[in-house]
C-alpha cells in the first residue's frame, strides 16, 4: 500500500495532513517571501481548487454491477471515487504550483 492510500484510509488522518501541509505551505509563504497569511491562503486556496477539478475525473469508472445501483443514482457516477486521495494528491501538486509561483513572481505583501 502506497503512502498516499495509507494516510487516505483515515477521515481524520486526511484532514490533519492536508492541513499540516497547508500550515507549512503557507508559513513557508509569510516567513520566507513576504506574503500576507491571507495573500498566502487565498492564492493557495485557488490554486488547490483549481487543482481539484483537473484531479476528480482521474481513475474513475462508472459502477458495472447493475445491482449495486440504487434507485435514482447516475448510472455514470464513479463506483469508487476515491475523494481522500484525490484531496492529498491535489494538496501536494497545489504545494508544488504554490511554491513555483511564489518562487517566481514577485508577490511580497499580496
Amino acid at each position: 500500500m502506497t503512502p498516499l492510500r495509507t494516510i487516505a484510509a483515515s477521515t481524520p488522518l486526511t484532514l490533519l495532513t492536508v492541513a499540516a501541509l497547508v500550515a507549512v505551505l503557507v508559513a513557508v509563504a509569510v516567513k520566507g517571501f513576504a506574503l500576507t497569511v491571507f495573500g498566502a491562503l487565498a492564492l493557495y486556496f485557488v490554486l488547490w481548487w483549481t487543482f481539484l477539478f483537473a484531479i476528480l475525473p482521474l481513475g474513475n469508472a462508472a459502477e458495472a454491477d447493475p445491482q449495486r445501483l440504487v434507485p435514482g443514482q447516475d448510472p455514470g457516477a464513479p463506483a469508487l471515487p476515491r475523494l481522500r486521495e484525490k484531496a492529498l494528491l491535489t494538496t501536494l501538486l497545489a504545494g508544488g504550483a504554490f511554491m513555483a509561483a511564489i518562487l517566481v513572481f514577485p508577490l511580497a505583501r499580496l
